[in-house]
């Protein structure tokens, strides 16, 4: 039987291209289709402001090396923002509020099922980082 997913959020539109629906609803997969998503080539797509010669994007081995390069990315900002603080904390809501001012983040995951990229959006970024960092706590309050 397999286990729930919740790989896929509700219906969003990217600015990078106002044609592309992304998934409205969870998904159930067996275990293994979905460690291979995560493990799965995955490009960062940033638009810092509204301006689009603004837009860079960054490719990364797996979803959580890429959701690992959103946090990084945030603190960069920080240590430009704050630049003779010795060091830098934060709390993930601070992160998420960074995240919502942007103008566009989104992610495109390799389907190899498909042969395909599926887009996902700012939640779903946002989602999948939380399960990351809660994971770390936890690894690291053992």
């Amino acid at each position: 039987m397999g286990a729930v997913c919740y790989c896929a959020t509700k219906q969003s539109r990217s600015t990078y291209d106002q044609t592309i629906d992304q998934l409205g609803s969870a998904v159930v997969c067996d275990n293994s289709s979905c460690f291979s998503a995560l493990q799965s080539h995955t490009i960062l797509l940033v638009q810092p402001t509204k301006r689009p010669e603004g837009r860079t994007y960054a490719d990364y081995e797996s979803v959580n090396e890429c959701m690992e390069g959103v946090c990084k990315m945030y603190e960069e900002h920080l240590k430009r923002m704050n630049p003779n603080s010795p060091s830098i904390t934060y709390d993930i809501s601070q992160l998420f509020d960074f995240i919502d001012d942007l103008a566009d983040l989104s992610c495109l995951v390799y389907r190899a099922d498909t042969q395909t990229y599926q887009p996902y959006n700012k939640d779903w970024i946002k989602e999948k980082i939380y399960v990351l960092l809660r994971r770390q706590a936890q690894q690291a309050g053992k």
